[in-house]
């Protein structure tokens, strides 16, 4: 993820100040005037909860900031996170030739499955007593189980260059493996968390078809700008998966890939410094920054990120009198469930043929699968729509799990200096 713009908006950008903001202005909010955050930021609908004026609603949901935050914002969100795994499959980029990817991928199913059983075994261990459960109540208590099973982006980018320092190959190792069991993330969200009240018609992802088809139509007519892309292709995809009661936030992912890539990719988050690097003619040639998905990216990426504030805000608002059980369940599925998860089949892959990266060690295989228990913003998202419906009670608990888990940032770079991790070789 490039930065296009200088200064004071790249500072906050590289160093995720939005998001962080965010959280913390949540938690004081949530904790100092319960009242004024439920209001703006609750989930529910009436006079307690602010919405559009008129009450408005868009196929049957009220438009609350809880809905255009979640619903449309995060949209773009994951727009960017889709560019990524597009970018990724160019020439040059992680996913290109597909053996460069195998390792860090299979890496990413230990990422995945690892938190899902640890999530398992630790509510098994803890029982219904613990939570003060029944019999007919336990089986909402279990659909945490996605909550734990992605990667922050933004953040593991930020802690892995703090341990590794720039250019270490474990930095991309973890930026491929967070964008893949992101995606696998967004299709549990898709798959495992619909409105139960309103249960999915698959009949309407033909919208969603139809969107793919009018942006790979976009393309072959030589379309160049990306708004016609994103705004009718992805609103189709978007009404689509509304209208098939499955969550809209996934619109993009199809629809991005249809947007004219660049010749080759340099690499995650390094676009700009190799036009900088190698001159703007030079790039030009090469067709770096200058395309359809670049622009697309440069030209949304500050208001993704500085509405990141917006989301952390309405999704991180945790009481902490609601730390629980799930709490502690959430935090351990994280980071036992990725490290033991990832190291394991890191080292698996490793035996089967498909070595680590150049450069990289097990040592940084321990530190890049500890860095990727950062699960706050999709973890955040996940528990929302894991429990927001059921029991916000138990979606509080959760989301604490995953506001703890920022504190594996601070135990990665201190084991980072411990273990001498920059001091290691880098990618040729």
């Amino acid at each position: 993820m490039s930065h296009s713009k200088g200064g004071i908006v790249q500072y906050l950008q590289e160093f995720s100040i939005p998001l962080i903001a965010g959280v913390v202005c949540a938690l004081l909010a949530a904790n100092l005037s319960p009242e004024w955050y439920h209001h703006w930021f609750g989930a529910g609908h009436g006079d307690d909860v602010w919405q559009v004026p008129g009450h408005l609603t868009v196929f049957g949901h009220h438009l609350t900031l809880k809905f255009l935050i979640n619903d449309i914002f995060m949209v773009f969100f994951f727009g960017i996170a889709a560019k990524e795994i597009t970018e990724a499959c160019l020439p040059g980029g992680s996913l290109n030739p597909p053996k460069k990817a195998v390792n860090p991928l299979i890496a990413t199913i230990g990422g995945v499955a690892g938190p899902v059983g640890v999530f398992f075994l630790a509510m098994a261990l803890v029982g219904m007593e613990g939570f003060g459960a029944t019999e007919a109540n336990w089986g909402d208590h279990l659909k945490g189980w996605g909550i734990p099973t992605a990667t922050d982006i933004a953040l593991a980018w930020l802690v892995a260059r703090a341990v590794f320092g720039a250019g270490h190959p474990a930095i991309n190792f973890l930026l491929l493996l967070a964008v893949a069991d992101d995606a696998i993330g967004l299709v549990i969200i898709a798959i495992f968390y619909g409105d139960p009240a309103n249960p999915a018609k698959p009949e309407y992802l033909g919208l969603v078809v139809a969107g793919m088809a009018l942006a790979f139509a976009l393309r072959k007519y030589g379309v160049k700008a990306w708004s016609p892309y994103i705004f009718l292709a992805g609103t189709v995809s978007w009404c689509g998966l509304m209208l098939a009661h499955l969550h809209p936030a996934l619109a993009l992912v199809p629809i991005v890939p249809f947007l004219p890539p660049p010749r080759r990719d340099t690499g995650l988050f390094s676009a700009e410094d190799e036009v900088a690097k190698m001159g703007e003619e030079t790039a030009a040639d090469l067709g770096i920054g200058h395309s359809t998905l670049e622009n697309y990216e440069h030209q949304t990426k500050v208001f993704v990120d500085f509405g990141l504030f917006f989301f952390a805000m309405g999704n991180a608002g945790v009481e902490l009198s609601t730390m629980g059980p799930m709490t502690w369940v959430i935090l351990a599925s994280l980071v036992a469930g990725k490290t033991i998860g990832i190291v394991g089949l890191g080292m698996l892959a490793r035996i089967l043929g498909f070595p680590l990266p150049n450069g990289m060690n097990v040592k940084d295989l321990f530190l890049a699968a500890l860095i990727a228990a950062l699960g706050l913003t999709v973890a955040l998202f996940v528990a929302g729509a894991a429990f927001g419906k059921i029991d916000p009670g138990l979606e509080g608990q959760a989301k604490m799990g995953a506001l703890l888990s920022g504190g594996v940032a601070f135990v990665a770079i201190a084991l980072g200096r411990v273990l001498g991790a920059n001091k290691g070789s880098r990618a040729a």
